[in-house]
């Protein structure tokens, strides 16, 4: 079954916002936007040391946003697609439901 047939959680759905309230996490999803990543291409390119880069990329993954392999000694990260699918279809129902006119007072 595929994560878009369940609805995100209201708890789901704030980790992952908190997750992406971070100006260097999103500028890690950018990056990773252009595909898989090795960790150590990420350093380089975010200017990040590893230690620094590694409890961004442990939040991102605790949010579902990453996920990520091993090949030998490297670590690769690639996006989660369908947690960011998921995050648009929550944001797009808001958006939706937020045109509704409120109920007239009694």
């Amino acid at each position: 079954m595929r994560v878009l047939d369940h609805p995100l959680t209201p708890e789901l759905a704030r980790q992952r916002l908190k997750a992406l309230a971070d100006p260097l996490r999103l500028q890690v999803l950018e990056v990773l936007g252009g595909g898989e990543r090795c960790v150590c291409d990420l350093t380089a390119e975010l200017g990040l040391a590893q230690s620094k880069l590694s409890f961004h990329l442990k939040v991102l993954k605790e949010a579902g946003l990453l996920t990520d392999r091993q090949d030998g000694r490297w670590i690769y990260y690639r996006l989660q697609s369908e947690a960011i699918e998921q995050l648009q279809q929550w944001l797009g129902g808001l958006a939706h439901h937020c045109r509704t006119p409120a109920p007239p007072c009694p």
